[in-house]
């Protein structure tokens, strides 16, 4: 059993933490609005769940995801993470989040920009190259025949390990796209994106999820260009 912190409870971090407590994880919830905002949530996850300061779900995981939006990323807490695996599910829109120029020219990643603000973190890309929607009907136990792969990136070897076996517990499979410089590869727009988990002929909002093994997700990653390298 893990603990596992959250920093951000949206979408993304709920669909995680149901995965976990029903994996028999322990997690800690917080968001920006305060831990009694998440008192329906906690309830709905049962003992192995509770809600916190973002700080103290830092503080408490032994495995901490952020999925906060990523214009929030310099909010996160740095001290408490201080040697601790991060594993980040975050996306750049700039219709969202305002064009920054780093990421619009691609000279670096959303992850790169998470591990320069917590520079003694280990942080591994993961999570947000599908829907969240997608995540729960998606999970099969270890060793199932239609059993998902969901892509990471990383610059430290143990954490990649460590993410690996959470999400092996959580229901999927992992191909290691390489270190943090390589999530691009499954970011927006790439065919690893989000479209590689759904089913064919069924589109948003009414998409149906489809299991996407290894080997399809090692040819969306290997497809990926970018528009510098053109």
């Amino acid at each position: 059993m893990t603990t596992i912190g959250l920093i951000g409870s949206g979408h993304i971090g709920s669909a995680i933490a149901r995965l976990a407590v029903a994996a028999g994880h322990e997690v800690v919830l917080s968001n920006s609005r305060g831990p009694e905002t998440l008192a329906d949530l906690v309830a709905e996850l049962g003992p192995n769940a509770r809600a916190a300061t973002a700080q103290e779900a830092a503080a408490a995981g032994e495995i901490v995801v952020v999925t906060v939006p990523f214009t929030a990323y310099r909010q996160v807490p740095v001290e408490p993470l201080r040697g601790k695996v991060v594993t980040d599910t975050n996306n750049y829109y700039h219709e969202r989040d305002g064009h920054i120029p780093e990421l619009d020219d691609e000279s670096t990643t959303v992850s790169e920009l998470l591990q320069e603000h917590l520079p003694e973190s280990h942080v591994v890309k993961a999570f947000n190259n599908i829907n969240f929607a997608h995540i729960p009907p998606l999970a099969r136990p270890t060793g199932s025949p239609d059993r998902s792969a969901l892509p990471i990136a990383g610059d430290d070897t143990a954490a990649k390990g460590q993410v690996t076996v959470l999400l092996d517990s959580l229901g999927f499979d992992v191909v290691d796209a390489g270190p943090l410089a390589e999530g691009w590869r499954f970011q927006r727009d790439t065919p690893a994106y989000g479209m590689v988990y759904v089913t064919p002929g069924t589109t948003y909002p009414d998409w149906t999820a489809e299991p996407a093994p290894a080997a399809v997700v090692e040819d969306a990653l290997a497809a990926a260009t970018r528009s510098r390298d053109v």
